[in-house]
């Protein structure tokens, strides 16, 4: 890449009046050596830099000037003329700098005339009273008092004019600002003239007042009466919302200074300003200027802004450090933070509560200042137990999580200056201080998905030390890592553990003398790293290498060691796997990331001697791909952009390369690709610095880069990239994956980026051009054909990139088919084909490729005018191809416009616009150089109108997705008139009065139904070739329709973003006139206002977002001023209700949502939003209750509406504060009888819910990260809390009601939704304004709503108002209040209720609280208690099962809190009798005595299985006393297994399975009951027909051992063990895909039986060897479940030493040979998981005893894509092995050959498929590559036969596979011949597939021409990598 040229600076130059220039040549000397002759030079030179230089030689030249007492004429002159420049230049402009600068050394004797100069040329600035002048006025009065003593004194001079100016000039521009009001481009240049204005006035008080003394304080003074009049103003600009913020916010701070400045005695300005803020003025104590200039600041209706301003100001302005504001200093301290803390509760809009945030650390600092030399008294008043700390970490609590970044970093400067303020308030102790010690535990006891924890405790940690933290919990560095798989946290956890381990090492290095003290520091901070890189789930690993390790390896880089050693030992225990990265992933991750940092070049070796070459090689080809990216990090990375490739990387990438290319996952491809980059630019600076030595030849600086000559290395260089592009380019073969063309030509990409084509001397390593040849260019060219449009992009953009065209590789004649292959794509019927057109049109513009015949038709109407050669060329082509295609276009709109079902058809429209917009969007349309342009446009855009026409009747009547009928039968086309004539749509559409039949002939006939239909004959179904039927879909003719709408309008859109505009139409510039940008959005108006099918209004929307980003940003007023107008006038008819506007009140309101957020959106966001703030507020009273007479339309409208602006993320905070008022138009609507309405309304809160609480990131609906506090939800949004208070009152009240009917109030869903997702936090404290207490009474009462689901929401949101402390007594007091066994008068409903709130409390108890401690079991104690008082209601007394159920599931949770009695150990709660009353719940009831009911019983289905669950652990607690044996117990698991209901039975199968499962890994279990139940699961399985039950026996069997119960079959089931391995695998073939699987392994582990006791007999179980087989096969298709295939690599990877690798094989070879195809079809699955679960059976292949030495992969985990190429080369080797060479070649051959695809289906016919669906897609395979396969399989046969050294018998199969070779190489010929001419174009598929079949017949004739002794194998057939994958022979070990 070079080195980087220094950017020059641009100076832009200075010049002076003619009368000075000839003032300056008439007092020039001849010889040029004095002054004028000096700045004569200067101002003729146009470089701005040479007149510094020429500036800075004034001084010096005047300091020779003879003095003799009287200026000289020329100096005076001159220095005047230097005035006039000076106030000339901009303030920006370097020279205005470097001239003060040089007069600021102006010799005394010149001082006096320099100063008349300036301060005459400064009053006649002052002067002006021009109102464009004035900023420049007002920026040299600046640039004045800025380091310039010269201009200072002017300013001394004429400081009243000056006053007077800027009093003048901030009036008058204010006034202006009033003119221009929506012109928010002119009022933004003078707001910012105001706020320069008001920082000058502030800067001339602050910096000349000191030289006027006390006289200009007199009342009579004009320099007094200004100020006076400044300060009016400001106060007026603080109160004045007009003004943008930082005007406001700067008047403040002018304000307080102009105050300070102004009022006597200083001592009394605390007070007064105290006054102010507090709004309590003493106007008797004021002085009479002071209230006359400060009027607006004295009331007490003062906006809250103001007054946030003013506090500002008063903490910025006012001397905090001195003392000289006297003792009112405190007072004023905390009068300030009081008005704040007001402020705090009022302000609610976003930018004010930033300010407020800002402003509130500001006055910590200030109080840190005062506290550092104060008096005890604010000592006290600062200290952590004051009230002020209190309210200021109650909003440090408040605002820690809020969504504002900048807003959480004030909170986190105000803690720490919290704890600064309690450190110098105290002066203790810090680490035993009690407030740090509570702070401490109360952050801790919070939960980790808090933002705002982490960022207190790391300012903890700094104050007070990690010791303490730690001494709480030594596993906190771990909670903090665990937390880290959450992005959210993952900046917040990193940063705090970077604190606290910097922290701890500190404080260990200063307790502990010796070294011993880094093991604990490792143990406490770098072990639970490891542990989360081998064992962490992904997310979590891949943020802690990007956020956690660099920090540590930064601070700690000697750890690097420790970890490498850890790693490397733990490599073959933890090897890792598709979903686990393991040792080996950790150990690549922290070396990539040392390498990476630089901490590898500090140690004693190179990264190089830390992990072996083979360990890279694992790690390059790892099944996991992390693994994978961070080996090939390691290789590319590195912190020297010059260091030298060494060769053995060179050689790892191509291995790389080789098999990574093809990867599903968009991650991995964007992170490969990356990662070449960098290597690519680091192989071209550092062969940039080899080239520098190979200059100099300079050998001992060679030798220190590199062992080698640095010729050697740049030719090493050379050949490896070339050799990089032979593997890029060979993998764009025909027929490769789109991840695989898509990674080679990013990669392709970034080398022709990185090595550029230069001119010049410049040295280039390598350049791409040099590589590319005819086949490779029509290669990137074919890459169009590419249904992915990524892939295309990436072609053309590297098209673009090479030095070579078109015209070196092509001839006319191809040229001239790829023309009109554009052109027939651009109207495919397939929406794919026009993107194709438009990239090849593009492709031929630039390449100026185009055919000679448009170019001599259309040569003469284009002239180009002067400029770039190569851009006139490119727009004369884009020009002429834009007229070809508008005048195909016209013809075919008038054919549309006859008929549309012809276009829709034949040509569908949309093509042709397309690839207009395609080509105009690639031309830089703003420097056009040709005439032409302004014709064209104005055609292009009426032919955009009439095309629109065309198709809208289809897009804006009310059903456009089923207007056309589907029918060619007449007899159904008349009966589907009759339907027509019934669904007229409401929008007039004469027609689609009729249903239509279109014919094919040789032109289109469109003749009238009602005129055809006697005429047509039943017969019609038989047709000749000269006469076909064509079925015109509603499908097709929609997709013609809205593709149209939706390429006008981004080709609308395209022209108003890119083409400039023409202010009048006879103006010479521009190309769009201020009327026809009117049209188009008149156009946009129409169409997303009236379309109903949402692909047209969408795409619309993106058109009219570019349109209205436009006019927004447009000087013309009129054009500014349009998105106001049309926003106003839509909102009109939204209200008006006119029951004639076809404004869509279905469909969400189709396309006006999109209307009204295109138009809000590009609002500038700097603005005061005016128009957001009118449009909710229109909207917010429109979707409230509605009016009677504008009935219900309107509020829809509003609600949905507001839908759309809520989930608009461009609105960001802006659109917070109408949060709360959304919300109750939700609720309220939700309400409403209109079930429109209520639809809205529920649509409108979700959006809501989402916008508070954040989008969901889990699949737990009620997620921690997607929760809030109460007290920020409620200070957040003040207004919901008495609204949801009020309505939640009001819900409870009619729920609980004695008498009368129901009411069901609709609002409690709502209301119940927002409330579950708060919860409490322990920072709450006990006195809050918002507290959340009076909601739990309410939320009670709902539980008892009649509604179930309610029921179930109000206990869920009972769980979030009730904090973990107050569980226990909340769950006593809900159980004391259920029923007594003898009251008479209860509802069920309120039992229920109250229960489900008990369980929902007790699991929350649960799950927070820990078993140790001691308050949890008394508690368990008081709660067990309760339950045992109210058992009757888990008893039979209880009549309701659902409640019964409840109970139970109560009684099960405690179960499981408490500890069960064993021998010897009576826990304290046993007394209670809790157990007994548990089992005597169990044991009386139906499970034992019988089921009375069926499953019609209300709540009998959920009462079973919470029964099962509580009878359960019982059964296992008998069975543990009895040791396992069963005795004669009422219970037993076969009792359970005998009932009917199949709730039991799954529930008791799914924990006999789980116990089966557990005692296969080896861990205890009860194997003698699972033993004694043989016979009831060989029982169960024949007869269970419920699907989750038959599928749970199934796998129990196949967890157990089949050598102990298939014996049993016969008498169990009277089948014979072989009998029911058929049963077992007619299972497997015919049920549903879960039992499929299932069975499929059951049979497997059957067989495998057989087979080990049938071993000396095969022939006794051959044939169900050989179904097992077919069954094997059958279960690997494509066409079958995911599921199914997963089964199928699991049992092929059980069965691999069995079947497929056996020295001894057991099936036949054909079989042995069909279950290896298995293997390799599932490996080129396109489910990610079949090729992991197929990967590992070629990993298990690889590790047996005779196949571990064929590869030396063997124990390793290997990709997918490696392991296809080792699958094959492993089978290879064991035919060797078996000798089975004859039989097993053809076999394979027969493989390579594709034998059984024939070619028939090829080619189609002109009209095949024509009728095919536009959408319908086939199973298709995005990630196999048929050639990938073919390549390895021929490469490994090659090898096996060249290794065997076997010559074939001339065998009668080997003579048949020859003749089907050459049969198909000879009818692949023919079929080429009849392809079009370009057929890679025209017919891609069909193309694609011959081009895959030669390819696999040449593979074949190749081989089989060896196999007879014609040909000798080259290298291309035995590759290079061939060493990486096959072992040779002789290896004793593998290497892995």
């Amino acid at each position: 890449m070079g080195v980087k040229k220094k950017r020059e600076m641009q100076v832009a130059a200075l010049t002076v009046c003619y009368q000075d220039l000839e003032t300056l040549r008439s007092f020039a000397d001849a010889e040029g050596k004095n002054l004028a002759s000096l700045l004569l030079h200067c101002v003729q030179l146009t470089d701005g830099v040479s007149q510094i230089h020429c500036v800075k030689q004034i001084v010096p030249l005047l300091e020779k000037v003879d003095k003799n007492g009287v200026c000289d004429p020329t100096v005076q002159s001159c220095l005047d003329i230097l005035a006039g420049i000076y106030f000339s230049l901009s303030l920006k402009n370097p020279l205005k700098k470097v001239l003060a600068s040089s007069l600021n050394s102006l010799p005394e004797f010149f001082l006096t005339v320099a100063l008349d100069s300036f301060t005459f040329h400064l009053r006649e600035e002052l002067n002006t009273t021009d109102l464009c002048s004035y900023r420049k006025v007002i920026d040299n009065i600046s640039s004045c008092m800025e380091n310039f003593s010269l201009g200072r004194a002017c300013i001394v001079n004429l400081l009243k004019n000056v006053f007077h100016f800027l009093q003048r000039s901030l009036i008058e521009i204010l006034e202006e600002n009033r003119k221009f009001t929506g012109n928010h481009i002119v009022q933004t240049h003078l707001m910012n003239d105001l706020l320069v204005g008001i920082r000058v006035s502030m800067t001339l008080v602050q910096k000349v007042q000191t030289f006027q003394g006390d006289l200009w304080k007199a009342s009579s003074s004009p320099i007094w009466q200004s100020m006076c009049s400044l300060l009016n103003i400001f106060t007026r600009f603080l109160s004045d919302d007009d003004l943008l913020q930082t005007v406001q916010s700067t008047s403040g701070l002018a304000v307080i200074l102009f105050i300070k400045t102004m009022f006597y005695p200083s001592e009394k300005i605390p007070e007064l300003i105290s006054s102010l803020l507090l709004q309590s003025v003493d106007y008797t104590s004021i002085p009479t200027w002071f209230m006359s200039s400060c009027k607006n600041l004295c009331c007490a209706d003062m906006p809250s802004s103001a007054l946030l301003f003013l506090c500002q100001g008063t903490l910025a302005m006012l001397d905090w450090q001195d003392g000289s504001m006297g003792p009112g200093r405190e007072t004023l301290l905390l009068d300030t933070v009081h008005a704040l803390f007001i402020l705090s509760s009022q302000i609610k809009e976003s930018t004010l509560e930033m300010f407020l945030s800002r402003i509130l650390a500001s006055w910590t600092n200030s109080a840190i200042h005062i506290l550092e030399s104060s008096s005890p008294s604010i000592k006290d008043q600062l200290n952590g137990n004051s009230s002020i700390t209190g309210r200021l970490l109650e909003y440090v609590y408040t605002h820690w999580d809020h969504p504002l970044d900048a807003l959480r970093h004030q909170t986190k400067i105000i803690f720490k200056n919290l704890l600064q303020m309690h450190w110098l308030a105290m002066e203790g102790n810090l680490v035993t201080d009690p407030f740090f010690l509570e702070l401490a535990k109360s952050l801790l006891r919070l939960e980790w998905h808090i933002k705002g924890k982490y960022t207190c405790l790391g300012c903890l940690v700094e104050c007070i030390g990690i010791e303490h933290i730690l001494a709480v919990d030594k596993t906190i560095p771990s909670q903090i890592l665990e937390v880290m798989g959450d992005q959210s946290l993952v900046p917040y956890a990193s940063d705090l553990l970077e604190t606290m381990f910097k922290n701890h090492k500190s404080h260990l290095k200063s307790q502990i003398v010796n070294s011993t003290w880094i093991d604990e520091w490792h143990e406490t901070w770098v072990s639970p790293l490891l542990y989360i890189l081998c064992e962490g789930n992904l997310d979590q690993k891949s943020y802690v290498i990007d956020y956690y390790l660099p920090k540590l390896l930064n601070y700690s880089p000697e750890s690097l060691r420790y970890m490498v050693k850890i790693l490397q030992t733990s490599i073959d225990a933890k090897p890792g796997s598709c979903h686990s990265r393991g040792a080996l992933g950790a150990l690549m991750a922290c070396l990539r990331t040392a390498r990476a940092h630089g901490h590898l070049q500090a140690a004693s070796h190179t990264w190089e001697d830390l992990v072996s070459s083979a360990r890279i090689k694992q790690g390059l080809i790892h099944q996991h791909c992390q693994v994978r990216i961070d080996t090939l990090g390691l290789l590319c990375e590195s912190n020297r952009s010059t260091e030298i490739v060494s060769t053995e990387e060179m050689q790892w990438i191509q291995f790389f390369i080789t098999y990574n290319l093809n990867s599903q996952s968009p991650g991995v491809r964007q992170q490969i690709c990356s990662l070449l980059k960098k290597l690519f630019c680091r192989i071209q600076e550092s062969s940039q610095v080899l080239y520098k030595l190979e200059l100099s030849k300079s050998k001992l600086e060679s030798e220190e880069l590199t062992k080698e000559q640095p010729s050697v290395s740049l030719q090493q260089y050379k050949n490896f990239m070339s050799s990089i592009c032979n593997i890029l380019f060979e993998a764009l073969f025909p027929g490769s994956s789109y991840s695989t063309r898509f990674s080679a030509l990013t990669i392709l990409g970034s080398i022709a980026e990185v090595f550029p084509v230069l001119e010049g001397a410049i040295h280039t390593v390598y350049q791409l051009r040099h590589d590319i040849d005819l086949h490779r260019f029509q290669t990137l060219v074919e890459c169009f054909t590419s249904t992915f449009e990524e892939v295309k992009t990436l072609a053309f953009d590297l098209l673009m990139k090479l030095s070579v065209t078109a015209g070196q590789f092509q001839d006319s004649k191809k040229l001239q088919g790829l023309f009109q292959a554009a052109l027939e794509l651009s109207t495919s019927t397939k929406p794919y084909d026009c993107v194709t057109a438009s990239y090849l049109l593009n492709f031929l513009i630039w390449q100026d490729a185009l055919p000679s015949s448009l170019c001599t038709s259309l040569a003469q109407q284009v002239t180009c005018g002067d400029g770039d050669k190569s851009a006139a060329v490119v727009e004369r082509n884009t020009l002429m191809v834009i007229r070809c295609l508008m005048e195909s276009l016209e013809d075919e709109v008038s054919q549309a416009e006859s008929s549309l079902l012809q276009a829709a058809s034949s040509f569908p429209l949309y093509g042709r616009v397309h690839c207009i917009t395609g080509a105009l969007q690639k031309l830089p349309l703003n420097s056009l150089q040709m005439s032409g342009w302004r014709p064209v446009v104005e055609r292009l855009l009426l032919l955009c109108y009439r095309l629109s026409a065309v198709v809208s009747p289809v897009i804006q009547s009310s059903s456009p997705e089923g207007l056309i009928p589907m029918d060619t039968d007449s007899e159904s086309a008349s009966r589907l008139q009759v339907i027509l004539n019934e669904i007229q749509p409401r929008d007039t559409n004469d027609y689609f009065n009729q249903a239509k039949v279109l014919k094919e002939c040789d032109n289109f006939d469109l003749e009238d139904l009602n005129t055809r239909v006697s005429i047509i004959d039943a017969s019609v179904e038989v047709q000749s070739k000269e006469r076909k039927t064509r079925d015109v879909t509603a499908q097709m003719v929609l997709v013609c329709c809205w593709r149209s709408m939706k390429e006008v309008a981004l080709l609308l859109g395209t022209l108003c973003q890119l083409l400039p505009m023409r202010p009048v139409p006879a103006a010479s510039d521009g190309l769009l006139t201020v009327q026809q940008v009117k049209e188009i959005g008149d156009y946009f108006k129409q169409h997303l206002l009236q379309s109903r099918h949402r692909g047209a209004f969408e795409l619309a929307y993106t058109g009219f977002a570019k349109l209205t980003e436009v006019l927004n940003r447009c000087p013309d007023v009129n054009l500014q001023k349009l998105p106001e107008q049309w926003l106003q006038s839509v909102l009109e008819e939204i209200k008006c209700s006119d029951p004639s506007s076809k404004l869509c009140a279905t469909r969400r309101s189709a396309g006006i949502p999109f209307y009204i957020q295109a138009l809000l959106a590009s609002e500038p966001k700097k603005s005061k939003m005016n128009l957001l703030k009118l449009t909710m507020k229109e909207l917010i009273t429109l979707a409230g209750p509605p009016d009677a007479s504008l009935g219900t339309v309107p509020q829809v409208h509003a609600l949905n509406i507001l839908r759309a602006l809520f989930r608009d993320t461009r609105l960001g905070e802006n659109i917070i504060p109408y949060v709360a008022d959304g919300a109750k138009a939700a609720i309220l609507g939700f309400t409403s009888p209109v079930w429109a309405v209520r639809n809205s309304s529920t649509l409108l809160f979700s959006s809501l819910i989402t916008r508070i609480f954040g989008v969901k990131r889990g699949k737990d609906e009620l997620c921690k990260t997607n929760r809030m506090s109460g007290r920020e939800f409620f200070s957040r949004f003040p207004d919901l809390y008495p609204f949801l208070l009020k309505h939640l009152e009001a819900v409870a009240n009619t729920v609980d009601r004695e008498v009368g009917e129901l009411d069901r109030h609709p609002s409690m869903f709502l209301l119940l939704l927002v409330l579950e997702r708060l919860h409490p936090s322990p920072m709450d404290g006990s006195s809050s304004a918002l507290s959340m207490a009076p909601f739990v009474p309410f939320i009670i009462r709902c539980g008892n709503s009649p509604i179930y689901r309610s029921r179930e929401m109000a206990a869920r949101a009972l769980v979030s108002f009730v904090t973990i402390d107050q569980i226990p007594s909340t769950l006593c007091t809900l159980l004391d209040t259920l029923p007594n066994s003898t009251d008479q008068c209860f509802r069920q409903n309120h039992i229920h209720g109250t229960l489900l709130q008990a369980f929902h409390l007790l699991q929350a108890y649960r799950d927070a609280k820990h078993r140790m401690n001691s308050d949890f079991q008394q508690e368990l104690h008081d709660i067990t208690a309760c339950t045992k008082a109210k058992l009757w209601l888990a008893r039979r007394q209880n009549p309701c099962l659902v409640t019964r159920a409840v109970y139970i599931d109560i009684l099960f949770l405690l179960t499981n809190c408490l500890d069960r009695p064993t021998k010897g150990k009576q826990p304290a709660l046993d007394s209670l009798g809790f157990w007994e009353d548990v089992r005597g719940i169990v044991l009386g009831s139906e499970l034992v005595t019988g089921f009375p009911w069926t499953l019609k019983v209300p709540g009998l289905p959920q009462y079973l299985q919470s029964l099962t669950k509580l009878a359960i652990p019982e059964l296992w607690a008998a069975l543990a006393k009895t040791e396992g044996q069963a005795t004669d117990v009422p219970l037993t698991f076969p009792r359970l297994l005998e009932s009917s209901f199949p709730e039991v039975r799954l529930l008791t199968l799914d924990t006999l399975l789980e116990r089966a499962i557990a005692s296969g890994l080896g861990e205890k279990g009860p194997p003698p009951l699972l033993r004694s139940m043989e016979k009831e699961f060989l029982q169960l399985a024949m007869k269970e027909n419920h699907p989750g039950c038959f599928c749970k026996v199934l796998k129990i069997l196949h967890h157990m051992d089949p050598n102990e119960w298939l014996p049993q079959t016969e008498d169990c089931v009277h089948l014979t063990p072989k009998e029911f391995l058929v049963w077992t695998m007619d299972i497997a073939s015919n049920d549903r895909s879960e039992i499929q699987g299932v069975a499929l392994k059951l049979a497997s582990k059957i067989i495998a039986c057989h087979v080990q006791t049938c071993e000396e007999n095969k022939n006794l179980i051959a044939p169900e060897l050989r179904q097992w087989v077919q069954l094997v096969v059958w279960s690997c298709g494509d066409c079958l479940p995911t599921e199914s295939r997963l089964a199928a690599a699991k049992v092929l990877t059980s069965t691999t030493s069995l079947f497929l690798t056996n020295p001894r094989p057991i099936l036949e070879l054909q079989d042995t040979l069909a279950l290896w195809r298995c293997v390799l079809t599932l490996l080129q699955s396109e489910e990610q998981g079949v090729r992991d679960a197929a990967t590992e059976t070629v990993t298990t292949a690889m590790s047996q005893g005779n196949t571990c030495q064929s590869t030396e992969f063997a124990f390793c985990q290997v990709d997918a894509s490696i392991a296809l190429a080792l699958a094959l080369a492993v089978l290879c080797d064991l035919l060797q092995q078996w000798d089975q060479l004859v039989l097993g070649l053809p076999i394979l051959l027969g493989w390579l050959l594709g034998e059984g695809d024939g070619l028939e289906g090829f080619v189609q016919s002109p009209h095949q498929g024509e009728d095919d669906h536009i959408f319908e897609k086939s199973e298709v395979n995005f990630w196999a590559e048929t050639l990938t396969f073919v390549k390895y399989l021929c490469r490994h046969l090659f090898h096996l036969l060249c290794e065997s050294g076997w010559q074939s018998p001339h065998s009668e199969r080997i003579c048949h596979l020859q003749r089907i070779a050459s049969e198909q190489h000879h009818l692949l010929s023919q079929l080429f011949k009849q392809l079009p001419l370009t057929p890679e174009f025209l017919k891609t598929v069909e193309y694609t597939r011959l081009r895959i079949q030669e390819e696999r017949t040449l593979a074949g004739l190749k081989l089989l021409a060896f196999l007879e002794g014609k040909e000798v194998p080259s290298t291309e057939d035995c590759p290079a990598e061939w060493g990486e994958l096959i072992a040779p022979r002789t290896r004793t070990e593998a290497t892995c």
